[in-house]
């Protein structure tokens, strides 16, 4: 599965659009993480325990999208963008989000 944030893929083209798909996840801090953080917070630098959430959820979302793609029948998704919001107090949501195509090789003539 190819997935681009471009709308187009080089030396590929476009011979179908099957439309949006997404993923999504949702992730909860940890009070222990949060208590981490506070201190962190004081030195400054990054905060791992948050970085290493964000990347899980990040990860899940793509997938999830992905497998929406080739539910639909797809081989790539064009147009990827990610997005996050706060859904609750401690919690954010991270969205992926692009349209599923089916792409071919360009043929030179």
């Amino acid at each position: 599965m190819i997935v681009s944030t471009t709308d187009s893929i080089p030396n590929k083209k476009i011979v179908a659009t099957y439309g949006l798909v997404r993923g999504s996840g949702i992730r909860a801090r940890h009070i222990g993480t949060d208590i981490m953080a506070g201190f962190k917070s004081i030195v400054g630098g990054e905060i791992h325990q948050y970085s290493k959430l964000m990347g899980e959820v990040r990860e899940q979302s793509i997938d999830r999208m992905i497998a929406e793609a080739k539910r639909m029948g797809a081989n790539a998704v064009v147009g990827t963008r990610l997005t996050t919001s706060m859904v609750m107090q401690g919690a954010a949501e991270l969205v992926a989000y692009g349209t599923a195509v089916k792409v071919e090789d360009e043929t030179e003539v």
